[in-house]
């Protein structure tokens, strides 16, 4: 079984910064992508940033110039730092991973349980 375990999650004012981490732990063979999630209330889960093995990244527009991903191969874990927070950024944040746990099957997708951010004066 492999498991995403996210942290970093809390209350910041508007304006202020947060640093996501999500670590992959278990049988893993190799990780495509990496990326986190948010669902806020009443809302559909949306992307918002992915990055591969190879370090493409991918960004929601909403979080383009505030948000950073990057990811640690050889720790299995992925970061998201978000800067300039605002309110509408609150919601509970998951990771996300493509997992591969050996050297013949496809990948799985794979979901962390989520951390809250929110945003809030």
């Amino acid at each position: 079984q492999v498991q995403l375990v996210e942290s970093g999650g809390g209350l910041v004012q508007p304006g202020g910064s947060l640093r996501l981490s999500c670590a992959a732990s278990g049988s893993i063979f190799s990780i495509y992508a990496m990326g986190w999630y948010r669902q806020a209330p009443g809302k559909q889960r949306e992307l918002v940033a992915a990055i591969t093995s190879g370090g493409s990244t991918n960004y929601a527009d909403s979080v383009k110039g505030r948000f950073t991903i990057s990811r640690d191969n050889a720790k299995n874990t992925v970061y998201l730092k978000m800067n300039s927070l605002k309110p509408k950024d609150t919601a509970v944040y998951y990771c996300n991973a493509e997992v591969s746990s050996d050297c013949v099957n496809g990948y799985l997708e794979v979901w962390g349980q989520g951390t809250l951010v929110t945003v809030s004066s």
